[in-house]
């Protein structure tokens, strides 16, 4: 599945919920590590982050089976050794998918591991116990066991309405649809989307990111790319062109054009 910046930017705010509630690592300190530079290839959820100035956290989520995901994983672990070499490296995959896959690589002398761990084998249970936000949303990465998902989807949309404010409510909830994604939680999806019918563009992560690279009406034709990417994001949200149009200040004869083109 193709990593895309809005998980990414997702996961890098919830990182320390998934380090204490899924991995059982404490954290005084994170720091993310830039690897954009570098030779680790774009997949999504990568988080490589520098903890409490003693080690260095990789965390790889995985959504299906990877036969090669152990040569992945420590091609990781070299470029991102390469360029660290004061810390140890502690590398973990949080696994989605549901045939059993290898954390080891035996060749030639060679006794390479990582740490796995198997979402299906958590119940979501154990998250939806949990009273802060970012814990609650991790439950939709889980083994929902007799529990079908629309259920769990509105017990974990209930309780974040009393967790949180109308703000932090829209965020959470966006949240929640990314991840639920990774899983292809289909109906809980469709009680998502109706949920995010009021939600204001200013809260999404997509709009942010066009306000951030400066898209305007004066768009240059080398980032129209990814501004028909942004377009399309909002388009699941919402179909009022003349709404989209106005809050990327865009004119709306040019929406139409990029989405023609798109289709």
């Amino acid at each position: 599945m193709e990593k895309d910046t809005i998980t990414k930017e997702i996961f890098k705010n919830i990182v320390e919920d998934i380090a204490k509630y899924i991995l059982k690592l404490e954290i005084q300190n994170l720091s993310f590590i830039d690897m954009e530079s570098q030779r680790i290839e774009s997949r999504r959820a990568d988080i490589v982050a520098l903890v409490d100035d003693k080690f260095i956290l990789h965390i790889e989520l995985q959504s299906s089976y990877d036969s090669e995901m152990p040569y992945r994983m420590l091609r990781y672990y070299t470029d991102i050794k390469q360029n660290n070499k004061k810390y140890p490296i502690h590398q973990y995959v949080v696994y989605l998918g549901k045939q059993n896959i290898k954390n080891n690589l035996q060749d030639n002398g060679l006794d390479y591991n990582y740490n796995l761990i198997d979402m299906k084998k958590i119940d979501c249970e154990y998250f939806l116990e949990q009273n802060t936000p970012d814990a609650l949303v991790l439950a939709i990465l889980c083994d929902f066991k007799t529990k079908s998902e629309t259920e769990v989807i509105n017990f974990i949309l209930n309780k974040l309405k009393k967790l949180t404010d109308e703000n932090g409510f829209r965020r959470y909830v966006i949240m929640l649809e990314e991840l639920a994604k990774t899983q292809e939680v289909k109906d809980g999806i469709k009680e998502l989307k109706m949920r995010l019918s009021d939600v204001k563009f200013e809260d999404l992560i997509s709009y942010q990111i066009v306000l951030e690279r400066g898209f305007n009406k004066g768009i240059s034709q080398g980032k129209k790319e990814t501004l028909t990417k942004a377009i399309f994001s909002l388009l699941e949200f919402t179909n009022d062109l003349d709404l989209i149009a106005n809050k990327l200040e865009i004119d709306k004869e040019f929406l139409i054009e990029i989405i023609k083109e798109k289709k």
